[in-house]
Parts: structure tokens; C-alpha cells; sequence
């Protein structure tokens, strides 16, 4: 396999009306792990959605190609198929159909020779015990009564038996207990480090913790619907430190509308948790 590149250029999506995205550039080679971070409603899920081709979002401008392929031009399932793979913040819940039937049947739809069932089953129950997921997920249906935690670790159960081109886990920590997180995190990694330029990550996330078990080589701020600052590992640590006041001073950048960090937006939420523990 040759090594994946995925170049986004000049991107731009709105939805409902309203732009999100003005401007995204950024490419992910293999081999290369990202991070996006920024505060809520700046377009770090947007730009997950866009990738993978959620039709709720308009792409106003810009391209997106993998391997000098026209993404944008592309289906949902001819992205899957291609090799970009999507965690989902929030997976859905399918009754009916169990996780052995559909991960067989996403992984059979990315191979011109269909895995036999048991090499199958070998490889699931192989994955299954590294993230110390229950003996019995494979036959439950798809995440129906899984917690928030059981339906990350599916999402990462997913990327191991894929084996994708280009990954992106969007918020795949948040909901995760701290053994959950670990578990996650050094799966991540192992695959990582086990497919090496075969495949490139993206990781959107909120919080430097993560990066306790994922090492990026590159940390991207998204805020104003761009990408307005990008260096190392040491860029997270800083924004965990300090929030993002110190960036939006530095770059002149205004608040936006039902942005979590605006002060006054804070000075409420302590008011209300303060009302709660009266």
C-alpha cells in the first residue's frame, strides 16, 4: 500500500445557513499523527463531517483530495471503501443487526477477497481482548445498550479490524472513564506505530489528556471557523494551561456566538452550578 496523503485546501461548508468552515488547509500524510483543538462551535466536528461526506453540511469552496483523488466528488461509502475512516463523536445505535455481521461486512467491502468467517472471528476476538471489551460484544447488536465508553471502544474495535488510510477520531475521549482512556489511547498508538506510513491521523479533541497515550507530531487550533495556530505537542499542553484567551489576543480575534469560552458564558455556568449546590 502506498502512502496515503490527504490535502484539504481552502475548505468551506456552512449549515443551516450558516458558514462554519472558512478556510481549512491542512494535509496528513501517513505516518503523521494531527490534533485539532479549539473551543465549542468552532468547526472541529464540521470539518469531521465534511471529510467523511455528512450531507447536513454545504461545502461552499475548497478541495479535498486523497492520493490526488476528488474526495468531494465522492459517496459516503466510496470514501469508506477508499480507506477514510470516521470515529464518530456520537455512534448510532442499529437494532437487528449484530457488531460480528457489520464489521464483517465493512471489512469485506474494503478487500477484492473476502475474509473467511473464522479468520474473521480469529481477528475480532483478537481485537476485542485488546481493549478489554466484553466476551459477548461481538453478538449484541450494534452499540443498542452499550454506555458512552462501550460505544468509543467499539468505534476503536472498528479502526483496528479496517485497518483505514486515513483516520480521524473525532472526541473519541470524551465520555472515557481514566482506564477507558488509557485502553484507547494505547490502542491508538500500537496501530500506529504497527502501520506506520500505511496510515495518517486526525484526532479532534478538547482536552491534552489523550495525548498522554497518542503522541502527535502536529497540534492545529481551530477557532473562527480556521486553523490560526500550529506547532507541537507543547501547543496542547499550553492551551490545557491557559485556556484560549491568550491566542484570540495575540491574533485580535472576537468571540463567537455560543462560544463556551466567552467570559460572560462562563460567569453563568458558575452561577448556575453555584445555585445547584446551594
Amino acid at each position: 500500500m502506498s502512502k496515503p496523503v490527504l490535502e484539504i485546501k481552502g475548505l468551506r461548508s456552512r449549515v443551516e445557513e450558516k458558514e462554519i468552515l472558512r478556510g481549512i488547509d491542512l494535509t496528513i500524510k501517513g505516518g503523521e499523527t494531527h490534533v485539532i483543538m479549539g473551543p465549542n462551535g468552532t468547526g472541529k466536528s464540521t470539518l469531521a463531517s465534511c471529510l467523511m461526506g455528512n450531507p447536513k453540511y454545504e461545502i461552499l469552496g475548497g478541495t479535498v483530495t486523497l492520493n490526488g483523488e476528488d474526495v468531494l466528488e465522492m459517496e459516503v461509502d466510496e470514501r469508506a471503501r477508499k480507506g477514510i475512516f470516521l470515529a464518530m463523536q456520537y455512534p448510532a445505535e442499529v437494532s437487528g443487526v449484530t457488531n460480528a455481521d457489520f464489521l464483517r461486512a465493512a471489512v469485506n467491502a474494503r478487500r477484492e477477497k473476502p475474509l473467511g468467517l473464522f479468520p474473521f472471528r480469529r481477528k475480532l476476538n483478537e481485537a476485542v481482548t485488546k481493549l478489554e471489551m466484553q466476551e459477548s460484544l461481538p453478538d449484541r447488536y450494534l452499540n443498542e445498550g452499550f454506555s458512552g465508553g462501550e460505544k468509543k471502544r467499539n468505534e476503536i474495535l472498528q479502526m483496528l479490524l479496517l485497518e483505514p488510510a486515513i483516520t480521524i477520531l473525532d472526541e473519541i475521549d470524551s465520555g472515557l472513564d481514566i482506564d477507558a482512556l488509557r485502553i484507547v489511547g494505547q490502542n491508538i498508538t500500537e496501530m500506529s506505530k504497527r502501520r506506520g506510513d500505511e496510515m495518517g491521523v486526525l484526532m479532534i479533541t478538547h482536552y491534552q489528556r489523550l495525548l498522554d497515550y497518542v503522541q502527535p507530531d502536529y497540534v492545529h487550533v481551530l477557532m473562527n471557523g480556521r486553523i490560526v495556530r500550529s506547532g507541537g505537542p507543547g501547543l496542547a499542553y499550553r492551551l490545557e494551561r491557559e485556556g484560549y484567551d491568550w491566542l484570540r489576543q495575540e491574533l485580535g480575534l472576537d468571540y463567537e456566538e455560543g462560544d463556551a469560552d466567552v467570559p460572560q458564558a462562563k460567569a453563568e455556568a458558575v452561577d448556575d452550578l453555584a445555585a445547584l449546590l446551594k
